[in-house]
């Protein structure tokens, strides 16, 4: 059946892999019956520094989550306002993946069936036509506002799914219906004592002006943060 009410969902992130990498803004934007209803929309400190090219893509700043809340402690909260409605998001895959693995992480259940409105454009826009959000919005006269921020992209993506299904809803409706998202995530270990310890030492001693969370270490991100330390400044002196 086509779907009409949902969570328009959109996340930003560090970098694009989620076994690695973490949330730094979150956005659902809740939609019944073609209309949005309600909205979770937060920055994540994601619990080390964003770099400069993240944040010229998103404009979003260390100084900007460093009071913001760990995904950790709001994964839950942000499960239950999407409640059992199904996902919508442009490559929603992707955001997906960053919330199944913070899902994970605090022992609870994530599981969805969506629609991707990545996968509508690549069936009924020309072959030869750029597909990205803004691209698509574009190619089919729909207001943007700021790209590359969650709760913007959400819209977006809210608003290119409702024309889409305008236009092309009643010929393609299998198009327009919510299957299941597939994608198996293992909960990270958190980093050891040891680990925090020799990190926190690493940073006093070569003076590295640095915000983590060490609470919200894993262990391979924390062996990932020793290792390049030590690559670009040497070990203990």
């Amino acid at each position: 059946m086509m779907m009409t009410s949902y969570i328009a969902l959109d996340l930003e992130t560090t970098g694009l892999e989620s076994k690695t990498e973490k949330i730094t803004e979150t956005a659902a934007l809740k939609v019944i019956d073609g209309t949005i209803r309600e909205r979770f929309v937060t920055l994540i400190n994601p619990g080390r520094p964003i770099s400069e090219k993240i944040t010229q893509l998103t404009g979003i700043t260390d100084e900007m989550v460093r009071t913001a809340p760990l995904m950790e402690n709001v994964i839950g909260e942000f499960l239950a306002f999407c409640g059992g409605l199904p996902l919508l998001g442009h490559n929603i895959l992707f955001d997906y993946r960053f919330l199944k693995q913070a899902a994970v992480n605090s022992h609870l259940e994530c599981e969805f069936e969506a629609v991707d409105t990545l996968m509508l454009c690549r069936h009924l826009m020309p072959p030869d036509e750029k597909k990205n959000l803004s691209a698509a919005c574009a190619w089919f006269q729909i207001p943007q506002s700021a790209a590359h921020r969650a709760e913007a992209d959400a819209r977006s993506a809210h608003r290119l799914y409702e024309k889409l299904k305008t236009l092309y809803g009643k010929e393609r409706e299998e198009l327009f219906v919510p299957r299941p998202l597939i994608h198996r995530a293992k909960r990270e270990q958190p980093a050891t004592k040891r680990q925090k310890e020799y990190l926190q030492d690493l940073i006093k001693c070569h003076r590295i002006d640095v915000t983590l969370q060490m609470d919200a270490l894993s262990r391979s991100e924390a062996s990932r943060l020793i290792d390049q330390i030590i690559l670009q400044r040497g070990r203990l002196m």
